[in-house]
């Protein structure tokens, strides 16, 4: 009599299974299907990215060498076509690129344009952060020094690239706009950190003794004194340099 009821119970058990097979293979069938679709999807993305990386490249390279062979317009062209379409690192190279142009050819506002625009297309802050600190020098001179504090004191943060570069800039800022005990807390800490170079370093101890002999009050008066002078020279350099230099070894 045992035999007869595992024998029933076994045919049920089978017609479950059965039921359940049939019941869940469409789903089962979907998801796998899915997830072939997923992997090719993927695959075919990387796939495409490598080809416009590669094609930006070239693109790239030879627009530096028309920067190279003192072509700056022709240069300028080329950089637009990748800084319209091109991955995101090289949409940030271009644009600083741009912006290098643009300051050769005394045309500072559109090279904080472009250089902004580089700093929110940069796939990372050792892009981002390079158009930035790049922007804030060029407004330096010309700017009221809340907007150049709130340009360089995120970049001044633990984490980020240029930070000792950031602190000098902003401890240049202060002490161009006459705020003595600022500038003195910003170079203070570059002439104690052992994280700048040794001529970052005795810049700082420069810039503290200067604050300390008491002759860095006349600073604010010889800025806006230099600054209303004419041009020294009316003909730019032929050859832009390329801005910034960290972000070309990002590359």
């Amino acid at each position: 009599m045992a035999d007869v009821f595992e024998e029933v119970e076994e045919e049920l058990r089978s017609a479950r299974y059965q039921s359940l097979i049939q019941k869940g293979w469409p789903y089962a069938a979907a998801l796998i299907i899915i997830a072939l679709l997923v992997t090719l999807g993927i695959w075919g993305f990387g796939k495409h990215q490598a080809s416009e990386e590669a094609k930006a490249s070239v693109t790239y390279a030879r627009a530096l060498e028309s920067l190279s062979a003192g072509d700056p317009v022709g240069a300028d062209r080329k950089f637009a076509v990748l800084s319209a379409s091109a991955p995101a690192g090289y949409r940030a190279l271009s644009l600083m690129q741009q912006a290098g142009v643009r300051v050769v050819q005394n045309k500072p506002e559109e090279a904080v344009r472009l250089l902004d625009q580089a700093a929110k297309t940069a796939p990372n802050n050792i892009m981002g952060d390079a158009a930035r600190l790049k922007a804030a020098y060029l407004l330096m001179d010309t700017r009221p020094l809340a907007e150049i504090e709130a340009r360089l004191t995120p970049l001044t943060g633990e984490k980020r690239p240029y930070k000792m570069l950031a602190r000098e800039a902003l401890g240049m800022a202060h002490l161009q706009a006459g705020k003595l005990d600022a500038a003195r807390g910003d170079f203070a800490v570059l002439s104690l950190s052992q994280d700048v170079s040794d001529q970052t370093r005795a810049r700082a101890q420069a810039a503290l003794a200067l604050i300390q002999s008491g002759t860095a009050g006349a600073l604010p008066a010889a800025t806006k004194l230099a600054a209303s002078l004419p041009p020294t020279f009316a003909v730019p350099p032929p050859h832009p340099t390329t801005i910034p230099a960290q972000a070309g070894a990002a590359q």
